[in-house]
């Protein structure tokens, strides 16, 4: 017989049994049969990673593939400041995307009902550094490979997990990288590090458009792209989340676990050894590409503001992945050529890496997240009419209290309204400035972590801040371990009464300690009203009682040119009911005691006109923070300058120039003088940190300053071996720690602020000296410094009573020096007040 005919006679024997088979197995009972998914490469045009893709592109690609595959749904997580969408790539099998619903329902009782049920969650995240850009494009990669695969263990997965992908976390940093990167490509790659496109400009990819890093935002959630993160991880309540970033390019590849001395002691030894268990499968998947690795080295697991720690005080296990950077096409490293090809890859590798180790380890995950939840959810409040837990209040003003409500309420915590007023050692808990938070709850232990007062360390070295106390950062009031009964608790807020106004009135006060009293001043200085501010307290008769009204109080006058009384009353009444500000009208100018209203001690305020240095030699994120309250706190319209530009920028056109920290190396002698012009002119400077070395070096600052040199004396290095040296040097460091400051009162600088105590977060060496000179000390630090965190005992003696901030006369303007950043992240909310005064209240003082 000839081969065709035995070729013919061999499909006839075999034709009838496939058609046997496929009668019980239909092909079209593949969801994939007959589906088409694009690649990456196809949609693209050229091969991935050939050059860098923009956050469009990925949220193209993401759409058109979930239009396709069965497999793929999108989440959307909301918009970044700039308003590109932040999606997330949905992938399971076409069954389970036929019930997300009753999957997501279940996922919302995990932590109410302690029960594992549905499919395991896993969520690998990426590129939340902007110019960390190659686990975004592995996660393209990926997201097809899922799609598409038949794999055997790929179907097992997908059948018993959701995996959710999120290529890119920071869309305008990586947007404002990937153009840098790109734009300084050739078609030649080059390897020298020091070529254009591997030296990023000022502000580097890393940061989102406030120049904020937001693998440090988790907690704080100051900004509205990890607001959509944390959502959708509550949303889903994952088993296992994968944070994959990149690090220097003559590192190598590192994954958890980290440093073990290093770990949050709130972060349970389950979590870790489960971490411990992943890893066998990262270091199988990068020896088989003959990868270099580390772990248990360098980085840590502590504080729980970061991607990779915030799962594990939420019930999840979180894993750090860093690749060493090419920051572009290559570059040369000390361990050879880095390339972005080859970060990708690694990228990809512990991607599956991950995927494997969760799929293997499902069991484990589940039962530590259920053990996790299990006894701690609040049962119905009814069946326990007394409960423990924290009573904190933010005096005098309501505005701090909803801004926490908003924060726990964003991760999951309970808490309560009070009904009426309660007295706890001796101080006032009032209804619209006061809340209360049972201590049993599902979120436990988040709200422990949020609160934790430690100050003691096993290993004292941080690779971020040692504390992030919520109390001291909102400037609260806080008592632990309160008992209340049920008829004093509400889950409904107080109501705030709309404010208005008889015609008999002759003034309008506000209580400048209100949050939102900054933002009310600065809406009435734009629209030309006339605004006072009280030097000095006072006492008014109001409705026949005797009302007391702090320093810093604000007064509209209700005569005033161009503006009728009752026009004024009608406008100021819904400014203030919009921003739910208290305003007093009164009837009189005569105090009951202390000043009256038309006393010379009540200032004029005048509008103001920030700028602010930008640019290489600043500090990102300090100028960020400073540039995020001028315009989402205050709503002040602000210039900022490149440091480069300055040279040709008239000053005496704004009120303000605002110095963050930084260097300023580049500013020269001429500046100098002009900005001191500027300052006896009637401006007004505004300093911290390291840029107070820059003006001591250019005799803007009188006051002699303390800095590394002086404080590194202080400590006792004799003896140490080679090995201890690593130590002695994390000792020597601030990390972050929570300092307490004694205020002045009376000075303008305070003015708004609660008492004659501040707690700051410090985080550089710094510090003023205590010799006298021309200047007014607004606060010390306290004898006794430290509230939270780690800061060695060298320190805490030398700060001890030593000036903190600094207002120096400067002819009509002045100086105000700050040796720390008071709005530390933005979400300081108890010391921002510090900056308004220096905007509003210090020009008219000098």
């Amino acid at each position: 017989m000839s081969r065709i005919g035995l070729v013919f006679l061999c499909a006839f024997l075999i034709l009838p049994a496939f058609f046997a088979d496929a009668k019980k197995t239909r092909l079209t009972d593949n969801p994939l049969y007959g589906v088409t998914t694009t690649s990456p490469e196809a949609f693209l045009g050229y091969p991935l990673g050939e050059r860098l893709l923009r956050h469009d592109q990925i949220n193209y690609y993401l759409k058109q593939i979930a239009s396709e595959n069965p497999r793929v749904s999108i989440e959307n997580t909301g918009q970044s400041h700039e308003a590109r969408q932040q999606l997330t790539a949905v992938i399971t099998s076409s069954e389970n995307q036929a019930k997300l619903d009753e999957i997501l329902a279940q996922r919302q009782q995990v932590k109410y009902q302690g029960e594992q049920q549905g499919p395991m969650v896993i969520w690998l995240a990426y590129s939340i550094h902007g110019d960390e850009s190659s686990g975004a494009h592995s996660a393209l990669k990926l997201s097809h490979m899922l799609a598409t695969s038949e794999e055997k263990w790929v179907k097992e997965l997908l059948n018993n997990a959701v995996v959710l992908i999120t290529p890119t976390q920071n869309p305008d940093g990586f947007d404002r990288f990937s153009t840098w990167a790109n734009g300084y490509a050739g078609k030649v790659a080059v390897s020298d590090p020091n070529h254009k496109e591997h030296k990023q400009g000022w502000p580097s990819g890393r940061s989102n458009h406030y120049l904020a890093d937001l693998n440090r935002d988790w907690l704080f959630l100051r900004h509205p792209e990890s607001q959509g993160r944390v959502a959708l991880f509550h949303r889903w309540q994952p088993h296992y989340v994968g944070d994959f970033h990149e690090m220097g390019h003559n590192q190598t590849y590192f994954f958890q676990p980290g440093v073990p001395e290093r770990t949050h002691p709130l972060t349970s030894k389950a979590n870790q050894k489960i971490t411990a268990k992943l890893a066998a499968y990262h270091q199988a998947e990068l020896d088989d590409k003959k990868q270099r690795y580390f772990s248990r080295q360098l980085f840590d697991d502590f504080f729980y503001g970061k991607g990779s720690t915030y799962p594990d005080i939420n019930g999840a296990v979180g894993v750090l992945f860093e690749q060493a950077s090419a920051r572009g096409q290559q570059q040369d490293s000390v361990n050879g050529l880095v390339t972005f090809q080859e970060a990708i890859d690694n990228q990809y590798a512990t991607s599956i890496s991950s995927l494997k180790g969760a799929l293997a380890l499902r069991s484990e995950l589940e039962e530590y997240q259920a053990d996790f939840f299990k006894n701690k959810h609040q049962k119905a409040i009814k069946k326990k009419p007394r409960q423990a837990g924290l009573l904190l209040s933010a005096d005098n003003d309501s505005g701090r209290i909803n801004a926490l409500t908003t924060l726990l309420s964003q991760h999951k915590i309970d808490y309560y309204y009070l009904t009426h007023t309660l007295s706890q050692g001796g101080l006032d808990f009032a209804v619209n400035n006061s809340i209360f938070i049972p201590n049993k709850q599902a979120q436990s232990s988040l709200l422990e972590a949020m609160f934790d007062d430690r100050t003691e360390y096993i290993d004292p070295t941080f690779y971020d801040i040692s504390t992030w106390n919520l109390q001291h950062a909102f400037g609260l009031t806080l008592r632990r371990n309160v008992k209340l009964e049920l008829s004093v608790l509400s889950q409904t807020p107080p109501a705030f009464t709309p404010v208005s106004f008889s015609n008999d009135a002759v003034a309008l006060l506000i209580d400048w300690r209100q949050s939102q009293a900054t933002l009310l001043l600065q809406q009435l200085l734009e629209q030309d009203i006339l605004v006072k501010f009280a030097a000095k307290p006072f006492s008014m008769q109001v409705k026949n009682k005797d009302l007391d009204f702090v320093a810093g109080t604000l007064q509209i006058p209700l005569k005033q040119d161009g503006h009728k009384a009752s026009e004024l009353n009608k406008l100021v009444a819904q400014l203030a009911n919009k921003l739910k500000v208290d305003v007093i009208a009164v009837n009189t100018s005569a105090a009951s005691s202390g000043i009256d209203l038309g006393s010379p001690d009540f200032e004029l305020i005048k509008p103001i006109k920030p700028l602010l240095i930008s640019g290489k030699g600043t500090s990102t994120s300090e100028v960020g923070q400073l540039w995020y309250y001028l315009d989402n706190v205050l709503g002040v319209a602000t210039t900022v300058v490149d440091i480069n530009q300055l040279a040709s920028i008239k000053l005496s056109d704004y009120s303000h120039v605002l110095l963050a920290d930084g260097r300023y190396q580049t500013l020269d002698e001429r500046f100098a003088r002009k900005l001191g012009q500027f300052a006896s002119e009637g401006g007004v400077i505004i300093a911290q940190k390291g840029a107070l070395h820059w003006l001591e070096k250019s005799n803007l600052l009188k006051n002699n300053l303390r800095s590394d040199r002086f404080y590194k004396q202080l400590f006792d290095a004799e003896g140490l071996t080679f090995d201890e040296k690593s130590a002695f040097k994390a000792k020597q460091a601030i990390g972050g720690a929570i300092l307490e400051l004694k205020l002045d009162p009376s000075h303008p600088i305070n003015f708004g602020l609660n008492g004659d105590r501040l707690p700051i977060l410090k985080n550089k060496v710094i510090g003023f000296s205590q010799t006298n000179g021309p200047f007014s000390v607004a606060a010390k630090y306290t004898s006794k410094p430290l509230l939270s965190g780690y800061l060695a005992q060298e320190y805490q003696s030398s700060f001890s009573n030593s000036p903190a901030i600094i207002v120096e006369s400067r002819n009509k303007g002045a100086v105000v020096a700050i040796a720390d950043n008071l709005l530390f992240r933005n979400i300081w909310l108890g010391s921002e007040k510090v900056y308004a005064n220096a905007l509003y209240f210090i020009p008219a003082l000098n």
